[in-house]
């Protein structure tokens, strides 16, 4: 099942041997004849790679074969990489001397007596040629020969039909009755057929969905003709319509042109009423849904074609948007169906010794169907064991019988993965059950391995390219959106077993791992996290020379529990594993960052994030590789590296909580290839100007620049471009209120971010009396979040009520505005989005006025504190709040409030000086009303 090993990995790699690399590796060859033999060598192994792939899981000596070729594909990218690296620090140190000397040290005579290091690099490709050649005369023996590569179909999954028992069915009445409806309701349409979806994860039920509703008996009633088509993998119009037509016509006719059969299939079911079921839909292709639904229109208005798949960009491109995914079992319909497989019974009521051990298979399986009928049918062969139940329990049998039927669902699913998307899937196994993780982040670890290759890509297209495919993964269900947290991701259990079994002796995650196994195999390890982490556990990784990833990671969010590390394991380990591309400590208790890592010259990615580390070492600019340096949450550190000129392959700074570092190293605004850079410090004459940002024209996502005070004038503002770059988070700070009003202004008004991409925005200590025009300018339709905080100039607010998207709204620490009125909502209807507003700490704001239209339609909270002179509030109705807090404000202000509201759950009130009359007014008002808000905290 290891099919990575015909990734874009493999392929880039063995390109580079036949193409351009081999002008690097020239000089470590003897002869022409010797570079020829190396290219030819590699084209006939990707030859052989289809035909390897096939035959591996069935032949072990093929699976070995692929897997010491992998090897040396790392092998191969290591040397690459190493020549790179050196040629880039050559250019460093040689600087001041000719082209011709650099072209000479660049490429050392390997033969001269005094070039150990090309005596070296010359060994390693010696290495590489002989064992890329073993590989080769191996292939006859192995009866390997060159074959088109084809992609793989699944017979079984063919033989799919539409015939059910519903008394096996369990937790799908809802589902049922909901799927009937639409199929018997006659909605508009501008065709006569439409498609109503089942979308879902493999084994969750889809097709056993469709079987119910395609017996119904009022479904049948309903529909003139009925057919159904398992599609699989391979969309056959020729094949589908041909099942259909004899589905429709009980005929077995032979057509030799896919034309004459779909006329023959119109023609028969013109204007009939039609019910089509096409189960098992891979196909993302609209031209083939052309083909095939041509007969189709001329069926009878209200036709229905239910489609089940795994994947939803054929829908969407069909215009089936908001697609709801079939949900897994509830626990009691899980552990019936468990019961009805294992035992022949819905319950354990006969059992009941039994019962423990299901419920924790249940738990394990989490309600997914497809597992759970596999796993109690290996159960039902010993329903009086109860240890062995309890055996499998504490395994994870479902993952074992890869040649069986425990999730052959998933296992197909990951079958029809391209090449790519396995390599990508492989690697997550590196993240623990119920790991929670960040999408931004998963794709930068990709492409710091070097996973995001192809043969003509460009740098800015490798995250683009990232993106995609995580989002094809999480289409097809191996990723899934984590629970009440839409912005993580997380693998079903099942599916991180999945990951594990195809990770094969490439990827490891360190968990109860005997460290007597062969860790030097290993490219990929993680670990996860501990309360402490002992010396001993990593001993056994100085055997792991070639590893390329050590990352720390938890049950939770990635990096987001704290352990400690003994600086010992870091001082010693590190110098071990010299080929790291990743290295992740996020979370470890350390203090200072070991010498050793300056020294890590393939590391791409290092993740030093919510450490103690006060300071990094200087040769940490010697890291000419590095893309991504993370930093987040390192609240003690208040030094980088004097210099970042080396870095020019930084993409990523991410120095977010970062409290104590008030200076950025010099090299900053000449990092080109910049795209996060979280925080900029503006220095003045003695350090960095607002002008050092114009040339990173790639800046986008977060960033918060501080010390605006110290622009002298705004075409220093100008100079650096705001509106060219995509932000979609922005956070201006004035360090202390300007005394130059009108400077201030005109500085904000030049920092105007592209509208095209902002959601948050953040502004604090502006020292101007108001506004530019930009702030509340309704083009910005996905700005979503405003803070305003501590502008004490401030006379008025910006028209934010004319933003269309606008969700939350937070005003604090505005002393200097006394009303709030027609110019924060703006002209016509306002604040239509708006669901959370925050107004604290706004010690002169006397009076809230809004005019007699539509305000805060769908305000939901509303949170007032610390507004002592606010006494005067003419709202209108707040239909949809539902939580009111008001913390030491007038007692009138609070009546008001709760006379305009009328569907509020949750109240947290405290009254100015807790004034009686107050108070008493406020409860008679409720006692009055018939209302409990026994929830009122005075």
């Amino acid at each position: 099942m290891d099919e990575i090993v015909l990734s874009s990995f493999l392929s880039v790699i063995f390109e580079k041997l036949a193409s351009a690399a081999l002008e690097t590796l020239a000089p470590y060859f003897k002869t022409d004849y010797d570079i020829e033999k190396l290219k030819r060598s590699s084209l006939q192994i990707q030859s052989l790679l289809a035909d390897a792939s096939q035959k591996e899981t069935t032949n072990q000596f093929v699976k070995r074969w692929l897997n010491d070729l992998r090897h040396l594909a790392y092998d191969v990218e290591d040397v690459l990489d190493e020549l790179a690296t050196d040629a880039i620090h050559r250019e460093w140190t040689d600087q001041s001397e000719t082209h011709t000397s650099k072209v000479r040290k660049l490429f050392p005579n390997p033969f001269s007596k005094h070039s150990s290091y090309s005596r070296t690099m010359k060994d390693k490709i010696d290495v590489i040629t002989t064992k890329l050649q073993q590989l080769l005369e191996e292939k006859d023996a192995l009866g390997l020969v060159v074959i088109e590569e084809r992609r793989s179909t699944n017979v079984n999954r063919r033989l799919q039909t539409s015939m059910v028992h519903e008394s096996s069915i369990f937790g799908r009445r809802v589902e049922k009755e909901a799927l009937v409806h639409k199929l018997l309701r006659d909605e508009p349409c501008g065709q006569n057929f439409s498609i109503v979806p089942i979308v879902g994860m493999g084994g969750v039920g889809k097709t056993t969905l469709a079987r119910l509703v395609y017996d119904e008996p009022k479904v049948t009633e309903h529909f003139k003709l009925k057919a159904w088509v398992c599609v699989s993998d391979e969309f056959d119009s020729f094949g589908i319509s041909k099942v259909i037509f004899q589905s429709v016509t009980g005929k077995t006719t032979e057509f030799k042109d896919l034309n004459l059969l779909q006329v023959a299939l119109r023609d028969h079911i013109k204007e009939k009423r039609l019910l089509l079921v096409l189960d098992d839909v891979w196909s993302e292709s609209c031209q083939d849904w052309d083909t095939l639904v041509g007969p189709f229109y001329a069926c009878a208005p209200g036709s229905k074609i239910i489609m089940t798949t795994r994947k939803d960009q054929l829908l969407k491109k069909l215009g089936y948007g908001n697609l709801s995914r079939l949900r897994t079992l509830s626990h009691d319909d899980a552990l019936s169906l468990l019961a009805l497989h294992a035992l022949g019974v819905s319950n354990f009521d006969s059992h009941l010794s039994l019962k423990p051990h299901g419920v924790g298979i249940v738990k394990k399986c989490d309600g997914l169907p497809l597992a759970l009928k596999a796993v109690g049918r290996l159960l039902s062969t010993r329903i009086d064991e109860e240890g062995y139940w309890k055996k499998v329990l504490d395994s994870e049998i479902w993952r074992l019988s890869v040649e069986g039927e425990t999730v052959p669902a998933l296992i197909l699913s990951y079958h029809d993965l391209s090449a790519h998307l396995k390599q990508l899937f492989a690697y997550c196994s590196l993240f623990p059950k119920d790991c929670l993780f960040d999408k931004e982040n998963v794709v930068r670890l990709w492409m710091a391995e070097g996973f995001l290759q192809q043969s003509t890509p460009s740098d800015s297209n490798k995250e683009c390219l990232g993106h995609e495919y995580f989002d094809e993964l999480l289409s097809r269900s191996f990723f899934q959106h984590a629970p009440n947290n839409e912005s993580l991701f997380v693998m079903h259990d099942l599916m991180n077993d999945l990951a594990k079994s195809v990770a094969g002796e490439f990827f490891l995650r360190l968990e109860n791992i005997n460290m007597e196994e062969a860790l030097e195999k290993y490219r990929h390890m993680s670990f996860v996290c501990e309360g402490y982490v002992a010396y001993k556990k990593f001993e056994a990784f100085k055997r792991a020379k070639s590893l390329r990833t050590f990352m720390a990671v938890s049950a939770r969010v990635v990096g987001q529990r704290y352990f400690y590390l003994s600086n010992k394991i870091l001082v010693d380990l590190l110098p071990e594993l010299p080929l790291l591309r990743v290295l992740c400590l996020s979370g470890s208790q350390i203090s200072e960052v070991p010498e050793s890592v300056g020294n890590l010259r393939h590391l791409r990615y290092l993740n030093l994030s919510r450490t103690r580390i006060t300071q990094l070492p200087e040769n940490v600019s010697n890291l000419y590789n590095l893309e991504m340096l993370i930093l987040f949450g390192c609240r003690s550190l208040a030094k980088l590296t004097n210099n970042f000129l080396k870095l020019k392959n930084l993409r990523h700074l991410d120095i977010r909580d970062t409290p104590n570092l008030h200076q950025l190293p010099l090299g900053i605004g000449e990092l080109k290839c910049l795209q996060t850079l979280s925080k900029f410090i503006i220095r003045g004459e003695s350090g960095f100007e607002i002008t050092k940002l114009k040339d990173l024209k790639n800046l986008c996502g977060e960033f918060s620049i501080e010390g605006l005070d110290k622009v002298h004038n705004a075409m220093e503002a100008r100079d650096a471009n705001f509106s060219q770059k995509r932000l979609n988070e922005f956070t201006v700070v004035w360090s202390a209120a300007s005394a130059n009003v009108m400077l201030a202004k005109e500085v904000l008004n030049e920092l105007r971010p592209s509208n095209d991409h902002l959601k948050q925005l953040n502004i604090v200590l502006y020292g101007g009396l108001e506004f530019p025009n930009w702030v509340g300018d309704p083009s910005f339709q996905r700005l979503k979040h405003v803070s305003i905080r501590n502008c004490k100039k401030c006379t008025s607010l910006p028209p934010l009520g004319q933003l269309p998207s606008l969700k939350k709204l937070f005003i604090e620490g505005l002393d200097g505005v006394k009303v709030v009125g027609l110019e924060l909502l703006g002209t016509g209807s306002a604040f239509l989005s708006l669901e959370i507003l925050h107004l604290k700490n706004m010690g002169g704001w006397e009076k809230w006025s809004t005019n007699s239209g539509v305000v805060f339609p769908l305000l939901q909270e509303l949170h007032i504190e610390d507004c002592p002179n606010l006494v005067e509030v003419s709202v209108e109705a707040l239909p949809l709040l539902n939580v009111l807090k008001i913390h030491r404000c007038d007692s009138g202000v609070v009546r008001r409030l709760v006379e305009i509201t009328s569907v509020v759950t949750e109240f947290q009130i405290e009254v100015k000086n807790s004034s009686h009359l107050g108070l008493k007014a406020v409860k008679n008002y409720w006692k009055g009303s018939g209302e409990d808000k026994s929830c009122l905290n005075m």
